[in-house]
């Protein structure tokens, strides 16, 4: 068991700068979230990184911005830069549910508190550093891009222009989203009054060794000290997990992922992954059992394009939507070799998968059948050895209509693998259970879809727990589909629920199997014409 003294951890406060010896800072970073030293929290990235080149860095986690500001002083001036940031979450929906309530509580503070966080200010950005995003005047000389095969920039509809026409603001997004998933993308300009706001391309996808580094860092895994006794709710979740990869080709219209990760997987290596899987086992309270051996979805490892050149010429937002891509390498043995590698190391009793299963790669039959054998080989490996008792996958809907807006595959590949899930099951003896997440008020979808749900959902004997409203959160499909009113791809007009009375008449069918939502329910199937749909959900 390895134990930490306090300067293992970057510097929080005065006193822990001197015990460094230091006089000066490089960095100072500030955090709305608490500092936990781990690979999944972004400060301790950020940090880590930049300590690994040799700089002086402290962190100054949820700063107290109601006082005199002193936390923000403390530290004094760092010979370079402070760096801000709001936190891993987006603010909005750390603090309010889908219905506009406050959450019970901030997975991200000491305790769940909700009165910690610091909002993120706005700071002046030097413009010699190349940047994500920048804005300059209209006729100033623009920053040099980075992209030494430099594309053609794309200007998009003017922000005043989007503001009076939602139909143009769709269509900016179909550009936006594109680029951000290309391996050689625009620049992208937007006018904002006499100004321009100036988007670069991407940094292409990080090599194997980068990600390695970043992931091999010196991280504690650990809260920092001062929260002793005190519960993390995000920390408790990932504690004993392990992310294997960055990236995700699913392209959901409702998911962030590959505006903040890409479409391209980047996987660490083996070597890397069971580094950070020893350091667990060390860990004081570790019993023997990883949470999850996952990532941005669970069996996406290694999987990459066959030929890179068709990557490079692609603009698709999924690789397996509507159809997988012929080019997409779906060999499972690579992932079945980190689970037996990993399950073979002492002080391993069992590793689960809690990250989300991508059935629609399960079901895929490729052209190559030693690849098919790999797939069939891990769905049985999958349920026979990695599962808690109950498997959660994401079908989202039942609705074709609304999982083609969705970008996820037809219900009937559900069905297909829980015939699977269930014949394993039977063969082996065990009792475990399929748990489905399904998403309510979804763009495109309409009480008459909910009320179908609830009739299929009771057909398979699901009382569903694992369920939500729709969410609208930046730099989706799906939230400028409910926004706009249109589908950034068609520009066809899309319903969404938006009111409270609308997103809750279509959240209850979820729960048709509660006596108290009953009377509401069989009251709102007469009202949309759906009587028909009584009996099957309640009987004669």
């Amino acid at each position: 068991m390895k134990e930490y003294k306090l300067t293992d951890w970057l510097p929080t406060t005065k006193k822990e700068v001197e015990m460094r010896g230091w006089k000066e800072l490089d960095v100072i970073l500030f955090s709305g979230d608490a500092y936990v030293d781990h690979p999944s929290f972004g400060p301790a990235v950020i940090g880590r990184l930049l300590e690994a080149q040799g700089l002086k860095v402290a962190i100054v986690p949820q700063p107290n911005w109601r006082d005199d500001l002193r936390d923000f002083k403390k530290l004094g001036r760092p010979r370079l830069f402070f760096g801000v940031s709001a936190g891993c979450m987006d603010s909005m929906v750390n603090k309010y549910t889908a219905n506009k309530r406050l959450r019970s509580e901030d997975a991200y503070t000491p305790d769940g508190r909700h009165d910690e966080s610091a909002p993120a200010e706005s700071l002046p950005i030097p413009h010699d550093i190349l940047q994500t995003a920048y804005i300059t005047r209209k006729g100033e000389p623009m920053c040099p891009s980075d992209d030494t095969q430099e594309k053609p920039d794309i200007v998009l509809h003017s922000h005043e222009t989007c503001l009076k026409d939602k139909k143009k603001q769709a269509e900016n997004f179909h550009f936006i989203e594109e680029e951000s998933n290309k391996y050689e993308a625009s620049r992208i300009l937007q006018d904002v009054g006499n100004k321009t706001v100036v988007v670069n391309p991407p940094y292409p996808p990080m090599t194997q060794g980068e990600l390695d580094r970043s992931f091999d860092l010196p991280y504690t895994r650990m809260p920092h000290p001062k929260y002793k006794g005190k519960r993390i709710p995000a920390f408790d979740m990932i504690k004993f997990s392990v992310n294997l990869h960055r990236g995700c080709f699913g392209g959901c219209a409702f998911c962030t992922i590959s505006a903040h990760q890409g479409k391209f997987i980047v996987s660490r290596s083996k070597e890397s992954i069971l580094k950070e899987v020893k350091a667990i086992t060390e860990m004081p309270d570790f019993k023997g059992y990883l949470s999850d051996l996952g990532g941005p979805s669970a069996n996406m490892y290694a999987m990459r394009g066959k030929e890179e050149k068709i990557c490079r010429r692609c603009k698709r937002p999924s690789c397996i939507h509507p159809k997988v891509c012929p080019n997409l390498n779906t060999d499972h043995r690579p992932l079945l070799d980190i689970y037996h590698s990993v399950d073979a190391l002492p002080g391993i009793k069992k590793s689960f998968i809690g990250s989300g299963v991508r059935y629609d790669l399960l079901q895929y039959q490729s052209k190559d059948p030693a690849v098919n054998r790999s797939t069939a080989e891990y769905t049985r490996e999958l349920i026979a050895n990695h599962v808690s008792g109950r498997l959660k996958v994401a079908p989202e809907h039942t609705s074709d209509s609304v999982l083609q807006i969705m970008r996820k595959p037809s219900f009937s590949q559900f069905y297909d693998f829980k015939k699977t899930f269930d014949k394993i099951n039977k063969e082996l003896n065990m009792r475990q259970q399929i748990i489905p997440y399904f998403i309510s008020s979804h763009p495109g979808c309409t009480e008459k879809d909910m009320a179908e749900l609830a009739v299929i959902t009771k057909k398979l004997d699901f009382h569903l727990e694992q369920v939500q409203d729709f969410t609208p959160t930046p730099m989706t499909v799906a939230t400028e589909a409910w926004y706009t009113g249109y589908h950034p791809y068609t520009l066809q007009p899309v319903f969404s629920a938006k009111s409270q009375k609308e997103k809750l008449a279509q959240r209850m069918f979820f729960f048709w199997y509660k006596p108290e939502e009953r009377r509401a329910i069989i009251n709102e199937l007469r009202k949309i014409g759906r009587a028909d749909l009584i009996d099957k959900l309640y009987g004669k």
